[in-house]
């Protein structure tokens, strides 16, 4: 009897020892994937805000000058692109095209004094500047805690644990890498 216990109690054992291993270990792979996920829909919630004010802010732009409607329909192919976009690395290149496009409108309210003193413009202007910062926030809030699931996806025994019940690293939303040089601007003005 007790040959047959004591190989027994061993397995029960590494069954425990397993068991309090892996459980809270799982357990932290959900709430990290949990935290990741609503991070994202908070990036995704302000770049919804974003999409909104935009139309908003071209209907109002579009009258002082028709010679832009180029900017115009930029924004508007930038907007659909990001509205359209999956994934944090196709939603920040999607991102980053909008954002020159809307560089491309500030130069517009430059060329139009009265756009620029137009009180709706101002008020659009200032909701999308807020909304920009709330961006950038929740694009940095985001990437923290996928730092911090991804880490533990490399750790031990999380990476143990990780592999085994399938949670992988989750991407981080980068900034194209063309985001760093100034839009280029050109109205066609000059005519040789």
């Amino acid at each position: 009897m007790k040959k047959v216990l004591g190989p027994i109690a061993v397995i029960i054992g590494i069954i425990v020892v397993l068991g309090i291993i892996l459980v809270p270990s799982y357990n932290k792979f959900v709430n990290l994937d949990e935290d990741v996920d609503q991070s994202y829909a908070q990036v995704e919630n302000q770049l919804q805000r974003r999409l909104d004010l935009i139309p908003n802010l071209v209907n109002t732009a579009k009258g002082y000058k028709v010679h832009e409607e180029k900017v115009f329909k930029d924004i508007a192919d930038a907007r659909s692109r990001l509205a359209g976009a999956q994934g944090p690395e196709e939603q920040a290149a999607a991102n980053d095209n909008l954002s020159s496009a809307l560089g491309r409108l500030l130069v517009v309210q430059e060329s139009y004094p009265e756009l620029k003193a137009d009180k709706q413009f101002i008020r659009l202007m200032d909701e999308l500047a807020g909304t920009e910062n709330r961006i950038g926030v929740a694009r940095k809030d985001y990437n923290d805690v996928v730092a911090n699931y991804n880490r533990q996806t490399k750790r031990f025994p999380g990476k143990l644990v990780a592999s085994i019940f399938g949670f992988d690293e989750k991407e981080y939303f980068k900034a194209d890498p063309a985001a760093s040089e100034a839009p280029k601007v050109d109205f066609g003005d000059d005519q040789d």
